[in-house]
């Protein structure tokens, strides 16, 4: 084997590297060759060249050490060897003394500023917000929070997150957008610890949020930092309302023991399963939750009008001219959609869907209600439901829970999900806990291959189901929406060629991919974090809400439907939204808006009007669809 000489330069750079690894002591030795290299040439000729300096060479000499001493800082005594020695040791002794000196001081500094940056203060604000812990849902909830406090002369919200105080202010400012009046103060910590937390001043808030992590033992934390937050409250009695999530149903009943009585924890699976079960049996009720949950548009706010007290309810719906009444609120407790006889009391409140909490005003719009343009009431089929469930994820049991309840005997859900998600036992296992009116079945196959999707009869189904995996399944944080995505793009090119359409509901886990998502404009999508974000928003603002969405997303009780307006007004008729309020009265039902079909209704709405104003006229047609609280 022929060896390859080595050059010189490589030996050289070899050596100097092989010096640089022994440590700090070879590079102050190279860093005082170094210095030493430039000072004494320059030292030198500035000796040498100048027209006063002595003649000897060896007074030159001794004239160039004092100007290297001088400059490095090393005395530059001249005389014996013992001498310079000594004035050596002292200039050296000198810089020790001040190097360690000033590292103190460093390194103090660093640390208080340390401090400074991870928000070490006691938050001074009253009646603000205190959100504790990190997730995709703190984006959501700080932008809700901000938009609820556009109208207000101040807000505050404070974020207290185990994460650095300067990166979560970036991330909010990126993510959650301008803040406007409302001011947002972030304190780094864990929430678990009650001495961290007081940092936030709980006691003068007017809200206290608790959002979990992705991790497994999310619920646990969630408890736990209730738990935390009672030890700093003065007393259960005087504390702020508190608004917590759970994923799991085992820990609910510990989470709502360490929340108090002013406390609400939802299960963000079990709301998220209900959502995406109505949206497949009534599309585009997403749309209408998203509008109900966000302060951008028109929302639920409790109100009330002495005027009002001694009135039938029925007669209240046709009271307002820019507010729908919706339900009251008796004892503290909301009622939805009560029966329309219900005398209202002086100490009741009414449900209203507006704009704000300051539009809703009285206005009698009965003289707007045309009775000839109601509809005959027709008695619509029930018919077997066929649902196709696109992968499975630790929601999709309460799905198929949700579909059994209430479903016409012959309905039929298909899973096709792939080995590592489920098995034919688990499937068989929760058909048998839905009873007997809906079957079950399972197809083993990968739901982003388009052979897969090729295999199945998508024309025979109502609705198609398209669910995430969990994060925990996928390689990365986005790996649950890539397969999602690549689902949608497979059945978009398949729906070309079928003879009709069925519902599409897609889940999604990052509210960013929604607009990759390749379905068709205002299609059901649910994203679920975005939807709990919004959820509890709207609950810190009103804690009464609770109570309402509760109902709303319930298996039974009051919901909100999306009926063909064909049932109310008869097609063709051009009639005020009054009319159709006076019409869903008679049905028992509470219409606060509703969607046009029409090719021409574009933007993000997709049609949807919620709470139009009674006097509006429109030719209502038999592919409008009218927007109802109401049991179905």
């Amino acid at each position: 084997m022929v060896q390859q000489r080595t050059g010189l330069a490589d030996r050289a750079r070899y050596w100097f590297d092989a010096t640089l690894a022994r440590g700090a002591s070879a590079l102050v030795g190279w860093l005082a060759v170094a210095c030493l290299g430039v000072v004494v040439p320059a030292s030198a000729i500035l000796v040498w060249t100048d027209p006063q300096g002595p003649a000897s060479v060896s007074s030159k000499l001794a004239a160039v050490w004092r100007l290297t001493g001088e400059t490095l800082r090393l005395g530059g005594a001249t005389g014996t060897p013992l001498r310079v020695l000594l004035s050596v040791l002292l200039a050296l002794m000198a810089l020790l003394y001040v190097s360690t000196l000033v590292g103190l001081i460093t390194t103090g500094l660093t640390e208080r500023l340390t401090a400074l940056r991870r928000g070490r203060s006691t938050v001074l604000e009253q009646g603000h917000v205190v959100v504790l812990g990190w997730s995709e849902q703190v984006f959501t909830v700080v932008r809700e929070l901000v938009a609820a406090n556009a109208n207000q002369r101040r807000g505050a919200v404070a974020v207290l997150a185990d994460r650095d105080k300067t990166e979560m202010e970036e991330a909010l400012s990126t993510k959650a957008g301008p803040t406007g009046r409302t001011r947002l103060i972030c304190r780094s910590g864990p929430i678990t610890d009650p001495a961290v937390l007081a940092l936030t001043n709980p006691a003068a808030a007017g809200a206290v949020l608790v959002l979990p992590h992705d991790e497994p033992d999310a619920d646990a934390e969630v408890v736990k930092t209730l738990l935390a937050l009672r030890a700093v409250l003065p007393a259960e009695e005087a504390g702020p309302p508190v608004v917590a999530v759970v994923r799991d149903d085992r820990y609910r009943r510990a989470a709502v023991l360490a929340a108090g009585p002013h406390g609400t924890v939802l299960e963000s699976d079990t709301v998220t399963a209900r959502l995406i079960v109505q949206a497949a049996r009534r599309p585009g009720l997403s749309l209408v939750h998203r509008e109900l949950l966000d302060f951008a548009g028109d929302e639920f706010y409790c109100t009330f009008d002495p005027a009002l007290a001694g009135c039938a309810f029925g007669d209240a719906l046709l009271r307002y001219d820019t507010a729908c009444v919706v339900g009251l609120v008796r004892d503290g407790a909301p009622v939805l959609n009560p029966p329309a006889g219900t005398v209202i009391r002086p100490d009741d409140q009414l449900v209203v869907v507006t704009r704000d909490d300051d539009t809703a005003r009285l206005a009698d719009c009965s003289a707007l209600v045309d009775e000839s343009a109601f509809a005959t009431r027709r008695t619509v089929p029930v018919r077997p439901e066929r649902v196709l469930l696109l992968g499975w994820n630790r929601r999709a049991p309460l799905m198929v829970e949700q579909l059994g309840r209430g479903a016409p005997p012959g309905s039929v859900v298909d899973v096709v999900a792939g080995r590592h998600e489920t098995s034919v036992a688990q499937v068989r296992d929760i058909g048998a806990c839905v009873g007997s009116g809906l079957t079950v079945t399972l197809r083993e196959g990968d739901v982003a291959r388009t052979e897969t999707l090729e295999a199945l009869d998508l024309d025979a189904y109502d609705s198609v189901i398209v669910l995430s995996q969990d994060p925990a399944d996928g390689q990365g944080a986005n790996e649950p929406d890539n397969r999602t995505l690549v689902t949608l793009l497979s059945l978009r090119h398949l729906q070309r060629t079928a003879a009709r359409e069925p519902q599409l509901v897609t889940e999604l886990t990052d509210d960013r991919n929604r607009p990759l998502a390749p379905v068709s404009p205002g299609a059901d999508v649910i994203i679920s974090g975005k939807l709990i974000g919004l959820l509890m928003a709207q609950i810190s603002q009103n804690h009464h809400l609770a109570a309402v969405f509760e109902e709303l997303f319930s298996a039974g009780g009051n919901q909100v439907h999306l009926f063909p307006a064909a049932e109310y007004v008869r097609p063709g008729a051009e009639a005020s939204f009054a009319t159709v309020v006076a019409a869903a009265r008679v049905r028992g039902e509470c219409a606060f808006g509703y969607r046009s079909h029409d090719p021409a209704a574009t933007g993000p709405e997709h049609g949807l009007r919620i709470n139009p104003d009674k006097a509006e006229r429109r030719r209502w047609s038999e592919h409008d669809e009218v927007v109802v609280i109401g049991r179905g």
